[in-house]
């Protein structure tokens, strides 16, 4: 009995140990973030980067800074320009999509679906090049299209998900509606489109995460000045002549705060999505 307890005892204390490592790697570079962008340069070399500031010493010109910046508007529309396109289109191409695939029995059906996996599949450095090409063959390198249209076109989530909750949509109410003269528009948007809100909901928050913290896409594909988003704002403060740590910190943490505290608000619903299109009844 004392040891069953002794092994019960020795499992919990592993336990806690290796949770509270992984909360101190996810949770420590984000401390020192905020306790670096409240510091001055001189703090910051006299000080320990993981140890915040004296109380009563802490800094917050940086922030003063940042959100002072000409660019930091610019960024802030762009960002949302491209938000609003992309997931307009991401929701409406892939409920449509998922419907057809789903509900229609169509010549190269799974032809079709196996392209659809085979794009999920294919790592994006793979075809870097040839997108690159195509987006600036298409007059859309150096315009808000291009994050767009790749926004839209590379990341094939969304259908997958709306395909796992039509399948739990009972087809008789498909067949209900044709009974009563609805047609197949008239039925998607009126029956199916409405059920889908769980999935709906599950794709904008993690489009807004995901096209937000993304660096590459913007940086590579719109370089013009005009055309920042919030990512490629941080890109101010990390030259080598007007860098600075501190300053730099506070870019982060300003650009970071909308993503985090959507995700914190909106945590469960794409738990409850997520797992809600994965099984299948």
């Amino acid at each position: 009995m004392n040891r069953d307890k002794c092994k019960r005892a020795l499992f919990l204390c592993v336990k806690y140990l290796v949770s509270a490592a992984v909360v101190a790697v996810v949770v420590g570079p984000l401390l020192v973030t905020l306790f670096t962008s409240v510091k001055t340069q001189a703090q910051l070399a006299s000080t320990s980067p993981i140890l915040p500031p004296a109380p009563g010493a802490w800094n917050w010109d940086n922030y003063a800074e940042v959100l002072g910046a000409k660019l930091l508007p610019v960024a802030v529309k762009n960002t949302a320009v491209i938000l609003v396109v992309s997931i307009f289109f991401n929701v409406l191409l892939g409920s449509v999509t998922a419907y057809c695939l789903q509900r229609f029995e169509f010549r190269f059906r799974r032809l079709v679906m196996g392209c659809f996996y085979l794009g999920m599949l294919v790592p994006t450095f793979v075809v870097e090049i040839a997108r690159f090409k195509v987006i600036q063959s298409m007059g859309l390198y150096n315009t808000l299209g291009a994050p767009i249209i790749i926004y839209v076109a590379s990341d094939l989530m969304q259908l997958y998900l709306y395909m796992q909750f039509v399948s739990k949509i009972p087809k008789a109410l498909d067949e209900s509606a044709l009974i009563d003269g609805c047609g197949y528009f008239r039925i998607f948007y009126s029956i199916i489109f409405p059920l889908l809100a769980p999935a709906t909901a599950t794709v904008v928050i993690l489009k807004i995460v995901n096209i937000v913290n993304d660096m590459y896409v913007p940086y590579l594909y719109m370089p013009k000045t005009k055309l920042k988003t919030l990512t490629t704002f941080l890109m101010n403060y990390a030259g080598a002549q007007q860098g600075s740590w501190p300053t730099l910190a506070a870019a982060i943490i300003v650009v970071l705060i909308p993503t985090v505290v959507l995700y914190l608000i909106f945590h469960k619903q794409i738990t409850e999505g997520l797992s809600a299109g994965a099984t299948k009844e």
